[in-house]
């Protein structure tokens, strides 16, 4: 039971209405006119923009179409009062009968309230993660992670059918550096002395076990065949051994994929994928040779001015034309990401989200207009940037890790905090600010905890079950039992908030999931704890306003149901972040 998608409907009825009355114009685009919680609920229980949005299409002032709109949504059902506020906005403050029947659905849909068939089934692809295959997973990756895997989460909740894709860079000088890097470890499991890591090469200690392993395996074969023959063995081998411990990484935080694509499988199988999207590219008139103007400003040193093949991304609103192969012929790394991207859609994704660092934002225009260009305009990518996270304890920032050599590992964090704190805090923040996470605030039992004050308030409503039971053995305290429960006992102004709270549920599950924001459902979830929780502690000072009501049994199953409803929507928002919901704290 979705009351803003409901009331949105009555809005849009009432403008057809209006229209049908000669007093609009017939077929005014809707698709603006949203149904929300207004600012502040002393004004009513919903607000509508409709008549801001379509007073200029109307030819009427936004203050006299509101004024007849409120009108006709006067007669919506079950609506008390309709208000015109400032210069057009409309509030509805709702009968008090609605409330019960929106616990009742609760009650009735279980986990599943909330959920919604926005999807229709419909094919969306998420790549996250794809962390260069070079070593353990750091916390600045496991933003991304998180981000990618709750909106993965929160997708499939509401009708779509996910799969999480992770993109193996597995191509490139990196790997060769990789490489390298190992073979030197190699080199010291033969007992060799390797000296310090040189500049430029990976010098954390995680690179010693597949030393090791490459010497049990080749003993000192290795050693005397030229870096070319030696070169793809070892890289393999590293490859594999960085991807075991990024997908126990991964575990960690009980994140998993769909798919590992690997980079090197577009030009290493039986066709080039490439060479094909270029072609299917050039075909549709988007290629071409010519010459790029230099780099605003002082160019590199390394920049040539040279005939090259080119993507008119200009066509598509990137700032300028992109190369897709180097002055030595090989591939750019843009055109083996066409090429990526295309094979998404040739598997058949129209709905391609990308999350990424934030250090490629520069890179967003024309990876999109390459989608654009590459698909026909059937497929569209959306980009989610996440910031830097900045580590700190106490207020200190934490040093680099020693096994890493340079940065803190993902598992260092998760084994010190633990999963659910790592998962709701990395969620906690809109993904293009800057995260601060301190180590030492994240495990604090205290209402500036959100990830504690959360799941405290979801093992207090199950602990208020065990006290019911304890109290009143014969009582059924189950969500079944809930269902008969007479709800309009629940009149105190605090049930009631704490009811209405529940009700933005649905609009904030949609709003998040059309937006890609998942981050609405962390903040939600931590509202809709502080109305559980500070009713609880009226409940201390007003005995009346308990829970469990011994002499009351129809209040007190009335009460249950209120905590089932409450229970019931956090465990389903945690379920979405992929945190815990706990019965109860230790």
């Amino acid at each position: 039971m979705n009351i803003f998608a409901s009331y949105a409907d009555h809005v849009r009825a009432a403008v057809r209405a209006l229209a049908d009355q000669g007093h609009l114009p017939a077929g005014l685009d809707l698709d603006r006119v949203v149904v929300e919680p207004p600012r502040d609920p002393s004004h009513g229980d919903l607000a509508t923009n409709a008549a801001m949005v379509l007073a200029k299409d109307a030819k009427a002032k936004p203050r006299d179409l509101a004024e007849k709109l409120a009108d006709e949504l006067r007669k919506a059902p079950q609506v008390a009062k309709v208000d015109v506020a400032g210069p057009g906005f409309i509030n509805l403050t709702l009968s008090p009968a609605i409330w019960p029947e929106v616990l009742s659905a609760v009650i009735g849909d279980g986990m599943a309230f909330g959920a919604a068939d926005l999807g229709r089934g419909h094919k969306v692809n998420v790549e996250y993660v794809s962390a260069n295959p070079t070593g353990p997973m750091h916390v600045g990756h496991c933003r991304g992670a998180v981000f990618g895997d709750t909106l993965a989460n929160l997708l499939a909740f509401v009708g779509y059918d996910v799969t999480r894709e992770y993109y193996i860079n597995d191509a490139g000088a990196q790997v060769d550096v990789l490489a390298r890097s190992a073979f030197l470890r190699y080199r010291e499991a033969l007992g060799e002395d390797i000296g310090d890591i040189p500049e430029g090469f990976y010098p954390g200690d995680y690179l010693v076990p597949v030393g090791q392993a490459l010497a049990q395996q080749y003993g000192t074969a290795l050693r005397q065949m030229p870096e070319a023959e030696w070169l793809p063995l070892v890289r393999s081998a590293a490859i594999d051994a960085m991807m075991v411990q990024i997908r126990q990484d991964l575990a960690a935080l009980n994140i998993g994929h769909d798919v590992f694509f690997s980079e090197r499988t577009l030009t290493t199988g039986a066709t080039d994928r490439v060479a094909a999207a270029i072609a299917a590219l050039e075909a549709a008139g988007q290629i071409y040779e010519g010459r790029l103007p230099p780099p605003k400003g002082a160019p590199p040193e390394d920049w040539e001015d040279r005939e090259q093949t080119l993507f008119r991304s200009t066509a598509f609103g990137d700032d300028v034309d992109r190369p897709l192969k180097k002055s030595d012929g090989t591939y750019t790394y843009f055109a083996s990401d066409i090429a990526y991207h295309h094979d998404k859609f040739l598997r058949g994704f129209t709905d391609l989200v990308d999350i990424w660092g934030a250090d490629h934002g520069g890179y967003v225009k024309r990876m999109q207009a390459a989608v654009a260009a590459i698909t026909g305009g059937k497929a569209a990518l959306d980009v989610k940037l996440c910031q830097l996270v900045r580590l700190f304890r106490n207020g200190e920032p934490v040093r680099m890790s020693k096994r890493s050599g340079d940065f803190v590992t993902l598992r260092d964090v998760v084994e010190e905090v633990g999963r659910d704190a790592v998962r709701f805090m990395m969620i906690y923040r809109k993904n293009d600010a800057v995260l601060d996470f301190d180590l030492a605030k994240v495990i604090e039992q205290s209402r500036d905890n959100p990830v504690f004050y959360v799941q405290y308030a979801h093992a207090r409503c199950h602990s208020v079950f065990r006290n019911t039971a304890a109290v009143l053995p014969s009582f059924d305290v189950s969500l079944a039992g809930a269902a008969g429960a007479d709800l309009t006992k629940l009149t105190d102004p605090g049930e009631v908030d704490i009811i209405k709270q529940i009700a933005i549920w649905p609009r904030i599950v949609e709003q998040a999931a059309i937006h890609h924001e998942p981050h609405r459902v962390a903040f939600y979830l931590y509202d809709l704890a502080s109305a559980f929780h500070a009713q609880w502690n009226r409940g201390k000072d007003s005995p009346h306003l308990r829970f469990i009501i011994e002499k009351d049994l129809l209040m007190t199953s009335a009460r249950m149901a209120l905590v089932h409803g409450v229970a019931t929507v956090l465990g389903a928002g945690l379920g979405i972040l992929g945190v815990e919901p706990v019965l109860e704290m230790r």
